[in-house]
């Protein structure tokens, strides 16, 4: 089981966080900030196939509505998805699968702003 809170380092431009449970969910939790504008989810499930293990973060702010012009609340969200089969990976090669996918997404080629742009 996690600490609760969990402490987040600051990595610029994303500030430190304190994440604290907000809600228990069976084999997962929500977690928020203070300030109720960064949340997680994290869960984990045994299925037909295997286990699925899901991470996510959002963050909440108010934006204005270009076409309305009025302000509205509006979240945004990255995840992280990993299914492992009931047999034929160990843990810790499941864990690697997880680095790998790290990896790729900390490579000069690659970056995450390739990837908002929408190049593949």
């Amino acid at each position: 089981m996690l600490a609760d809170p969990i402490s987040i380092a600051a990595n610029a431009p994303t500030p430190a966080l304190v994440l604290k449970v907000s809600e228990w969910k069976g084999k997962g939790s929500i977690r928020q900030d203070a300030a109720g504008v960064f949340s997680t989810q994290i869960s984990h499930e045994t299925v037909k196939t295997g286990k699925r293990h899901y991470l996510k973060v959002s963050e909440t702010r108010s934006a204005i509505d270009p076409i309305t012009g009025t302000t509205k609340m509006q979240v945004a969200s990255a995840s992280l998805s990993l299914s492992v089969p009931s047999f034929g990976w160990t843990a810790a090669q499941a864990v690697d699968l997880v680095e790998l996918l790290i990896d790729i997404i900390n490579d000069a080629e690659f970056t995450i702003s390739n990837f908002v742009l929408e190049q593949a």
